[in-house]
């Protein structure tokens, strides 16, 4: 794909963080935009900051819809087909995602399913209802958003993380064996998968949000219990205190990223435009993707977190 100019691209997620960023360099390149969101007014602040920038007589379409729910994302297709008035797309940007689900031994079911559905069936159902219209254009690429969490299921000792982990791996494997799915069946659709390590985007307070069914409020007992796995002493802490406790930590995932969201994005579409299969986001992706698989049978060690963490590793 040697440019975005004149072509159409679809992006779940595109209300805040990389799928922000991705809409609005595609829309400064001249590629129509199309975009799902849960969240009708951080989705609404994207189209406006992309026709603030969109090359003239760019389009740009929203549409709300819940990706882990198959019959929104059919929804959401026959919008794309009817609002950008186009029987193809070329790009697919299955970019929605939210973290949480904790464990599986001692976690909430219910918030692990959701992190699941979200992170593995929105990949899913997306692709599955917006391949006829990839199937249709002259080219096309399809680009799934995994994580280093994709191969490396975890967040350090002492913090389960299966739920995520889970989904992400099954994105990458879902992506790696549509690579011959297509060569085979659908040759001019090539495939990436996205592994980004720590990206500075508000995916922990969307999160929140959402497994809260829209609450934005914490939940103390929880980011207490969170906390305390995470061997710091709250126990003396009032409500307010973990609440600012949590908000400090949200802000400081998001500010003090090593790589911006903006920066995520560019590194997504260098890739794509380059067909690179797999694209690894960040010095910390690098970093963990050569240590596991130099050592893979100690990538689960406390010393192995230890030494990503001198190495520069996450921090917060």
């Amino acid at each position: 794909m040697k440019s975005f100019a004149e072509k159409i691209a679809v992006i779940t997620g595109g209300g805040s963080g990389m799928g922000r960023e991705l809409a609005l360099q595609l829309a400064a390149m001249g590629c129509d935009v199309a975009i799902c969101d849960v969240f009708a007014e951080t989705m609404g602040e994207t189209k406006r900051l992309c026709l603030s920038q969109a090359r003239q007589g760019t389009r740009v379409a929203t549409f709300v819809a819940d990706v882990s729910i198959e019959d929104q994302v059919l929804a959401f297709a026959d919008a794309v087909r009817r609002d950008l008035d186009t029987d193809h797309i070329h790009f697919l940007f299955n970019n929605a995602g939210i973290g949480g689900g904790g464990g599986f031994v001692d976690g909430s079911r219910a918030e692990w399913e959701r992190t699941f559905s979200v992170c593995w069936n929105g990949v899913y159902y997306c692709t599955r209802a917006f391949l006829p219209l990839l199937q249709k254009a002259s080219e096309g690429h399809i680009v799934n958003t995994s994580s280093v969490n994709g191969f490396w299921a975890s967040l350090g000792s002492g913090r389960p993380h299966t739920a995520y982990c889970a989904a992400k791996f099954a994105v990458k494997g879902f992506t790696e064996a549509l690579i011959t799915d297509l060569s085979l069946n659908a040759p001019h659709i090539k495939c990436s998968v996205v592994m980004p390590g720590h990206i500075g985007t508000d995916i922990p307070t969307n999160s929140r949000r959402i497994l809260r069914g829209g609450d934005t409020t914490i939940d103390i007992s929880a980011a207490r219990k969170r906390l305390a796995a995470q061997g710091i002493d709250v126990a003396g802490d009032s409500d307010d205190q973990i609440r600012a406790r949590v908000e400090e930590l949200e802000r400081r995932f998001r500010e003090g990223a090593p790589t911006s969201a903006a920066e995520a994005a560019t590194i997504i579409l260098d890739g794509v435009k380059a067909e690179k299969w797999r694209i690894l986001v960040g010095k910390d992706a690098e970093f963990l993707d050569d240590r596991v698989r130099a050592a893979p049978e100690e990538a689960y060690s406390p010393e192995f977190y230890e030494a990503f963490r001198a190495g520069g590793g996450w921090r917060l």
